[in-house]
């Protein structure tokens, strides 16, 4: 399932179905318009997208996520993801975390993430992937759930 999607860099032009997975999939915190166009200029973020390759959905993004780089950090930052309700179960999420972790050893010493204490889809694949919490964030997301602080190195 996971191989008939593809990994891509955003273009602009992905713009209003970010916006729209972004509200489908999150009721908290949710990136606007004017952030995505920024994020997708910006030279310190990376956002990329996961999308079939083939048949009568081919080029429907699915799935998106975004890094964050910052001058002097040896870590990237998975700064959001998300991936469509109707997308999940398939893998989707780990094949793109997987392309992420792929493109970052290179250039960083490993992933840092915040993830909400109650995604419990999130945290399984988090973990089988060899992130570990760091921390535990107190009333870090706007609706007032804790959150974990989360770390992959391979070094």
């Amino acid at each position: 399932m996971a191989a008939e999607h593809r990994v891509r860099q955003a273009q602009p032009t992905d713009l209003n179905a970010l916006c729209a997975l972004e509200s489908a999939t999150f009721s908290y915190d949710q990136l606007g318009r004017r952030s995505f166009a920024h994020l997708l200029r910006s030279p310190s973020a990376q956002v990329y997208v996961i999308e079939p390759a083939h048949g009568s959905n081919a080029g429907e993004l699915v799935g998106y996520a975004i890094i964050l780089t910052r001058r002097g950090s040896h870590y990237w930052r998975l700064y959001s993801m998300a991936i469509s309700t109707q997308a999940r179960g398939l893998g989707l999420g780990k094949t793109l975390l997987c392309y992420l972790l792929e493109q970052a050893k290179p250039q960083a010493e490993g992933m840092r993430l915040e993830v909400k204490c109650d995604n419990q889809a999130g945290l399984a694949l988090y973990r089988q992937l060899g992130f570990e919490v760091t921390d535990i964030l107190p009333g870090y997301y706007s609706d007032g759930t804790d959150g974990y602080k989360m770390q992959l190195s391979w070094n």
